[in-house]
């Protein structure tokens, strides 16, 4: 992972993450617009519309800029083609951060949520020094839980039936990792 501060960038060996562009709005807009992704995550909107999508990406760089919340667009290395989207927010009391993502379906189960998270914990620790990352997945997204174990994220626990989907109470299960070489 090479985090470009100057240019607010992070490239993987197949991904560049980088904040997003208004001229991403209508492929955010594409992207979101899906069920699939909808019922998977906490605050998308359903259905998905390019407004939606541009009064999200208008707030992106001052959000950043602030040390607030970092935002990136998940980007193909080499065609810049757009699978989705990562973010990290910034808690400096506690010195930690939540990560959430969101992938495209039609990229689903090529690896690119797992590089892009790998990377976000790398430009937390190292970049950030925070001292721990955690996220949140619903119980019935284990595609998502897969991803946060093969970054090393461990389950810390399970809200049972915290929040309503759909008329519907899920489970938010809770994973995170502790930076090693922060201080205790």
């Amino acid at each position: 992972m090479i985090y470009d501060d100057k240019n607010k960038t992070i490239t993987t060996n197949r991904l560049i993450l980088r904040l997003f562009q208004k001229t991403d709005a209508p492929a955010v807009a594409k992207l979101c617009n899906n069920y699939n992704i909808y019922k998977n995550t906490l605050y998308l909107p359903y259905p998905y519309s390019l407004g939606d999508a541009l009064s999200w990406i208008e707030r992106h760089l001052d959000h950043f800029n602030m040390n607030k919340l970092y935002e990136f667009a998940i980007t193909d290395k080499e065609t810049k083609k757009l699978y989705g989207a990562i973010a990290l927010s910034n808690n400096h009391h506690f010195h930690n951060g939540e990560m959430a993502y969101w992938i495209g379906e039609v990229f689903w189960g090529n690896g690119y949520a797992t590089e892009a998270a790998q990377a976000i914990l790398q430009f937390a620790f190292n970049e950030k020094e925070y001292h721990k990352v955690f996220a949140r997945s619903f119980h019935s997204n284990s595609a998502s839980e897969r991803v946060l174990q093969k970054i090393g994220m461990e389950k810390e626990g399970v809200l049972s039936e915290h929040v309503i989907k759909e008329g519907h109470f899920e489970d938010l299960v809770y994973y995170g990792i502790i930076n090693s070489d922060s201080a205790k």
